[in-house]
């Protein structure tokens, strides 16, 4: 759809005041805001809690008796100031664009945030705020870096520099456990009850790895805390699952155009929206299920199955996509031959893995993502979807691989895709010769082992904080090794790789 240029549209910022004025197809708040609580304080207020969480809560304040449940954001980092800047200019109101399959666009926006406080500018306000009596859950999307969890251990990583300083210095932190500590401490101190933390982070056992983080990070930091919080603090698992692409110039226009409003910052997202929720709660909840959410005793199987489909099946195509020379999720997916390698993928090396879930037929799941995933109106890019593969390819996809090299099963498929991140963080340019975006925490680490492959085929393998044992898997290393060995062909070309590979599989098989 072709947009107006910014420049040309005539429009007012959002905030409370202007609310009335918009168009009365689009949804927006019809509760009093004025009348909201903060009874959630989320850590990490980025793209994805604001199409996800924080939309469940607009839709559960529509409801009466809800009020205490209203969202006060936190930034942790230097980089959250223009999106403090803009929050509060905007009255902490955002357009969110949802984009359905078939062209279907609702226009919502979405007031369920009442507040955001900037921690570098006042780290006590945050503290205070964590701590105050109406904070009855603490949520984080700090995303899978924001942990600090060593791969390979599944432990805290003590000689992260910032965690070295937090449980040093209490009173000053700066990640998230450390202000989380900081506030339990308060509370543990005025006998006052502890709140739950909850992970919406895509993390399989996101509440069972906060808590070992946590309980680490205190341990370290006062032992008799940290058996405080052992006791009285809850940390529910949770499934989280809504493809959000990062906001472009593209949908500041739209918004523009359409709801004659100019909001700096709105959100887009997919029409599907799936929340599955440990029903374990410190000091009581939202009903987030009159929302739409689920509430379950065990989420396990929930998560594995989405982890290790949805999200292992973005890397897929994230970095075979990428070598190829497409940009976009559903322009690869699009593509049959990638269809076809992802759907073998989820076919033949993960379904095999997965646990049965009451009420969810995989295949018709399977079908589902493909669907999502080709859906032209969510522009998701491959490079954000390859942002940080180290802290995700672990748990997405070489944890596939390890389980299926435990009971003897092939597992080609996702071999190839490790090794085409060798070549990804090797040479850094499509088939093409166009440069990648590559953003990555261990950027370096990554360059250099990959940089050493024409003389060691192996050498990407030997970085044991991603890979642990898996070069000493004769399996694994023999398909690796000749995975390498057509990736660096001079007539290398990763579709007729993909091809090969897959009807190589297709062929063991049927033996």
């Amino acid at each position: 759809m072709t947009t107006t240029p910014l420049n040309e549209i005539q429009s007012t910022s959002l905030n409370q005041l202007t609310l009335a004025n918009l168009p009365s197809n689009i949804d927006v708040p019809t509760y009093d805001r004025t009348k909201l609580t903060a009874g959630i304080v989320h850590i990490g207020v980025g793209g994805f809690h604001r199409a996800h969480q924080a939309v469940y809560i607009n839709e559960l304040l529509k409801t009466p008796g809800s009020e205490q449940w209203g969202i006060c954001g936190v930034g942790l980092l230097e980089n959250n100031r223009g999106l403090r800047d803009i929050l509060v200019k905007q009255d902490y109101l955002y357009s969110l664009v949802v984009r359905h399959p078939n062209g279907q666009i609702d226009n919502k926006v979405i007031g369920s945030m009442i507040d955001f406080l900037f921690a570098p500018d006042n780290k006590q306000a945050v503290i205070d705020k964590l701590a105050h009596n109406d904070t009855k859950v603490v949520s984080l999307t700090i995303t899978e870096g924001g942990y600090n969890l060593n791969p390979i251990t599944g432990d805290l990583d003590l000689e992260n520099a910032s965690i070295i300083h937090d449980i040093t210095n209490p009173e000053d932190p700066t990640t998230a456990f450390g202000y989380i500590a900081a506030a339990l401490q308060l509370r543990k101190s005025q006998d006052m009850k502890a709140f739950t933390v909850q992970s919406c982070d895509n993390i399989q056992h996101n509440g069972a790895v906060t808590r070992k983080m946590l309980l680490t990070f205190t341990q370290q930091q006062d032992p008799e805390l940290s058996q405080w919080i052992e006791t009285h603090v809850e940390f529910p698992n949770a499934m989280v699952d809504r493809i959000t692409p990062v906001t472009t110039k593209a949908d500041i226009e739209y918004v523009a155009e359409n709801f004659g409003l100019t909001d700096e910052w709105p959100i887009t997202c997919e029409s599907f929206s799936q929340w599955v929720i440990e029903d374990n709660f410190s000091d009581g909840r939202p009903n987030w299920d009159l929302a739409g959410a689920q509430f379950v005793t065990d989420v396990t199987p929930f998560e594995k199955m989405k982890i290790r489909l949805l999200n292992a099946g973005h890397s897929v195509l994230g970095l075979l996509g990428s070598i190829h020379g497409y940009a976009t999720i559903d322009e690869t997916v699009s593509d049959k031959d990638f269809a076809e390698y992802l759907r073998a993928f989820m076919d033949l090396e993960v379904t095999p893995l997965l646990d049965e879930l009451d009420g969810i037929d995989l295949e018709e799941y399977k079908d589902t993502l493909i669907e999502r995933f080709s859906n032209p109106n969510i522009k998701d890019s491959l490079a954000r979807i390859c942002s940080e593969s180290s802290a995700k390819l672990p748990k997405f996809l070489i944890a596939t691989i390890n389980e299926n090299l435990a009971v003897g099963r092939d597992c080609s498929l996702a071999t190839l895709v490790i090794a085409t991140w060798c070549l990804y963080s090797d040479k850094q340019v499509n088939q093409a010769l166009e440069t990648l975006d590559i953003q990555d925490a261990m950027h370096d680490e990554l360059a250099e082992y990959a940089h050493k492959t024409t003389e060691d085929k192996l050498a990407f393998l030997r970085i044991n904080s991603l890979f642990a044992d898996l070069i000493e898997q004769p399996a694994l290393s023999k398909a690796y090794s000749e995975a390498i060995d057509e990736l660096y062909s001079p007539t290398s070309n990763i579709k007729n790789i993909m091809k090969n590979t897959l009807s190589q599989k297709l062929a063991a098989e049927k033996l």
